[in-house]
């Protein structure tokens, strides 16, 4: 428990520390692991600045700022403010993927389809193999291993699963939840950014925009909407065509004239080629 004292100097260093970062962010820590809150400090310590402490000391050290005020209604229950200097969305991806895989509970519900995989395990023959049976897996003994003998959808998502089949999951080492520490929202300058701006996928947003940009440049060529992003496949095509109605009118302007000759000279050899050769008088 902290002293009046080292309240008011917890937040005044608070204060004084966010000062000195262009990010600032808040971040729940409500049913997270220990583990995984001190993985993630460990990991980003380079890079992210950390204040743990009780919700009414965070509140006051983001109620120093009229910038930082509107942070506030982001501490929910247990809550950490964290600090940055890179960009937001790389602050983001690095808290998305330091990330722990969990086993399941009882009555939680699948995030996904479970599927147990044919083959051989390292459980040992025993009571293992009756609480397997009993979760609906088909196992056998072979050679004195446990074999499971094919393929099965253990779990549908967006099921329940069972206390019979969380245990045989937790044998089977199969953890299919997954618990990660992600901020609420970053405050970049005067940009508020909320999770789901910042949990937008990269990769899948270029590809997505180039996708659309070359949609809209095949109907900006089929409407005959010159751009400066398509000006010059617009002159190319007014340029071949003008070459080939050149061609076709037998027009002697200097982007035409050798192909003009060129076919001449190809139907004169035909011509030649047809008309039977003189032969010699004798």
């Amino acid at each position: 428990m902290l002293t009046k004292n080292e309240k008011i100097k917890f937040v005044e260093e608070g204060r004084s520390i966010l000062q000195k970062y262009s990010v600032i962010g808040v971040v729940p820590l409500a049913n997270v692991p220990d583990r995984l809150v001190q993985s993630n400090r460990n990991k980003q310590r380079a890079s992210v600045h950390f204040i743990l402490g009780r919700k009414t000391l965070l509140t006051k050290i983001l109620e120093g700022s009229e910038k930082t005020k509107p942070l506030v209604k982001e501490l929910t229950g247990t809550s950490a403010i964290v600090l940055s200097n890179d960009d937001p969305f790389d602050v983001f991806q690095r808290f998305k993927s330091n990330y722990i895989k969990m086993a399941a509970k009882p009555n939680q519900i699948a995030p996904e389809d479970i599927e147990i995989q044919a083959g051989d395990t390292t459980i040992q023959p025993g009571q293992a193999v009756t609480e397997l049976k009993q979760a609906g897996i088909d196992v056998q003994i072979k050679a004195g291993k446990v074999v499971i003998a094919k393929d099965k959808t253990i779990v549908k998502k967006g099921t329940n699963i069972t206390a019979q089949v969380a245990k045989a999951l937790k044998t089977l080492d199969i953890m299919p939840f997954s618990a990660s520490l992600l901020p609420a929202v970053l405050l970049s300058g005067n940009m508020v950014f909320t999770k789901d701006i910042l949990n937008i996928d990269p990769a899948r947003t270029v590809s997505e925009i180039g996708h659309g940009f070359m949609q809209a440049f095949t109907l900006s060529m089929e409407t005959g909407n010159v751009n400066s992003y398509n000006i010059i496949q617009f002159v190319q095509k007014a340029f071949r065509s003008a070459r080939m109605l050149g061609i076709e009118a037998r027009l002697y302007e200097p982007g035409v004239i050798d192909t003009l000759i060129q076919n001449a000279v190809a139907q004169a050899s035909a011509l030649n080629a047809s008309v039977p050769q003189a032969q010699d008088q004798k």
